[in-house]
């Protein structure tokens, strides 16, 4: 069945899965969430929202409610759709408005890995496997045991065998950093809440660049992984991985394994301190240019901290392109997104 994720515009993504020939309002409806809508008839435009990826046909409608124009950008309206393969849809409410909210998933504490002075690996096992879906490259809030607190962090894989991989940058005095390195112990039970973010791998229909600053890694990882179980990707993809210092850099094991098993996929490391003895060195900007974003005609995606963000913004002014789209994380170095 159709596995429709809707994205509400307060960041949070909740699933349902349509049956054959269903209407996605009344999919989401049985599983308890209020898409706005008035009519249900394809005429009043209320349940009007945007499908981003996925096959589907459309019921009747107006044009008062969806212009052809709009049917052609791929808006749609969601008492008329009909989902014929897995789908995106963005509404346009958010999730309080629908009587949604993220939803809670236990797990317990499978194995801690200190991939560096820098960075934390761990991997939780999920009580009920199953039950989570995500969109590779979204984030979860996890609690930190014995606190009352909980940290953002973007998956850093999919689902393998009922356990779901994270990073941490490990910053002196963190929250999560202390718990991880002084007192966690396998079989510590953690809750999370979500999955969140609108950072999230598109449809590839042309050339991706993946920009990743630090621990910001972690989702293209789980985007990699993604592309690894479907066998190819349908376009090139190359990632550049930016880090302060030899130090810092982690997981370059798993690129390389996933090199050689996505052959459109190819990566590059660069380190911003001069004494590094990389071949690569100065920041990403200093690694891409005109080629790399094919005239263009190309998807960019990056997570890293917001002088990344803005530098890679000005680099596409410096050189004269823009990319057909630029999807991009921020996150500061106390909370990793």
């Amino acid at each position: 069945m159709p596995k429709v994720a809707l994205n509400f515009e307060d960041g949070v993504t909740r699933f349902v899965e349509c049956g054959p020939n269903e209407l996605l309002v009344d999919a989401a409806y049985r599983a308890r969430l209020n898409i706005p809508m008035d009519c249900r008839d394809g005429v009043c435009g209320t349940c009007k929202s945007h499908c981003e990826s996925g096959r589907y046909s459309m019921e009747s409608y107006i044009e008062d409610a969806l212009t052809e124009d709009e049917a052609a950008q791929g808006y749609v309206l969601t008492c008329q759709m009909r989902p014929e393969s897995d789908c995106v849809v963005s509404v346009p409410a958010t999730s309080k408005l629908c009587k949604s909210g993220p939803s809670s998933f236990g797990a317990r504490l499978s194995e801690v890995r200190h991939l560096s002075d820098t960075t934390i690996g761990f991997t939780l096992e999920l009580d009920e496997p199953d039950s989570l879906t995500f969109l590779p490259g979204q984030y979860m809030q996890v609690s930190v045991p014995e606190t009352a607190h909980s940290r953002a962090y973007s998956f850093s894989s999919r689902v393998n065998g009922g356990r779901i991989d994270f990073l941490v940058r490990n910053i002196p005095g963190g929250l999560m950093s202390t718990y991880l390195s002084s007192r966690a112990a396998p079989g510590d039970r953690l809750m999370m809440h979500g999955p969140s973010g609108a950072f999230y791998l598109r449809d590839l229909h042309r050339p991706a660049l993946f920009l990743a600053g630090g621990t910001g890694l972690a989702p293209f990882l789980a985007m990699l992984d993604h592309l690894k179980e479907k066998g190819r990707s349908a376009q090139p993809i190359h990632l550049l991985y930016g880090v302060t210092r030899d130090a810092d850099m982690v997981e370059v094991g798993k690129l390389e394994e996933f090199a050689e098993a996505i052959p459109e996929f190819t990566f590059g490391v660069c380190v911003a301190d001069a004494a590094s003895s990389a071949s690569r060195k100065g920041f990403v900007t200093d690694h891409f240019g005109p080629e790399d974003l094919h005239g263009g005609d190309s998807d960019v995606y990056l997570c890293g901290p917001p002088p990344m963000v803005e530098a890679v913004r000005k680099h596409f002014e410096i050189i004269g392109i823009k990319p057909a789209s630029f999807h991009y994380e921020k996150f500061n170095a106390s909370e990793a997104a």
